[in-house]
């Protein structure tokens, strides 16, 4: 089952709530996330840890509010202790998965060819990857951006055209850290990956991530090419994730 289809909206907030959340702490954030619904040309998803997969599933299935899961394994079943294959993230009602997070770069050691793996394994599964790439500060400061990536969009060169994919910018030096990429960097560097997804064959929206709150995710949102966010601490609580994705609904139009 190959995962062709192409996303209902083209601008998207998600939340990766990393290894953060407690079933009694999801249930009181989707409680108070459907008081602030999402208007209807912006698309909503959440990525909690593995644990609540399922019941997020469940809580969320009436609110129009997509599933993901933040990581995932290159194999359908198996002695691989620790791991989480696809099939089971679909059973448990995951519409995408975060493929590639600087996170899982830098800590747990996953280079291209593991990530080129991951991404054919959920495209032939029905998921739909939200491929994070970006630079370490030196990298930037070196002027390197650009071929760094160039490097990480090179696991999708031989991808079929059409295929599910939604790319994430996360500039790494920004992530958790509360320095924000400029207007003038994020609009920069949104233009070479479209361009360089343009190169290769694929239309897909690219989100933009690195510590995205309430009061800089409408100035981030109108940067040309942003066509959503993904969300990291300010997406466990959910006034802060509603306010940004009310940010975004002011600047991306019906």
């Amino acid at each position: 089952m190959s995962a062709n289809y192409t996303s209902r909206k083209r601008h998207l907030i998600a939340g990766n709530w990393k290894m953060n959340g407690m079933l009694q702490e999801a249930e009181q954030f989707v409680h108070d996330l459907a008081e602030n619904p999402a208007p209807d040309h912006i698309e909503v998803a959440l990525m909690p840890p593995f644990t609540l997969l399922h019941p997020m599933a469940e809580l969320l299935s009436e609110k129009d509010v997509r599933l993901g899961a933040q990581s995932v394994y290159c194999e359908l079943k198996g002695a691989f202790t620790g791991s989480i294959s696809p099939l089971m993230l679909r059973d448990a009602g995951c519409h995408y998965v975060i493929i590639g997070h600087s996170e899982r770069r830098d800590i747990m050691g996953e280079a291209n060819e593991l990530i080129s793996k991951k991404l054919n394994v959920a495209w032939n599964n029905g998921l739909e990857p939200i491929l994070c790439v970006g630079e370490h500060l030196e990298e930037r400061q070196d002027g390197e951006t650009n071929s760094v990536l160039r490097q990480q969009l090179s696991v999708l060169e031989d991808a079929a055209q059409g295929v599910a994919l939604t790319l994430a910018y996360e500039p790494v030096w920004a992530i958790g850290t509360g320095l924000t990429a400029t207007p003038a960097q994020v609009t920069e560097t949104h233009a070479f990956i479209h361009e360089e997804l343009s190169r290769l064959g694929h239309d897909c929206r690219v989100l933009y991530g690195g510590s995205v709150k309430p009061d800089n995710a409408a100035e981030l949102m109108a940067c040309p090419g942003v066509e959503g966010a993904l969300v990291g601490g300010a997406s466990l609580q959910a006034d802060s994730f509603s306010n940004i994705v009310q940010a975004a609904a002011s600047v991306a139009g019906a």
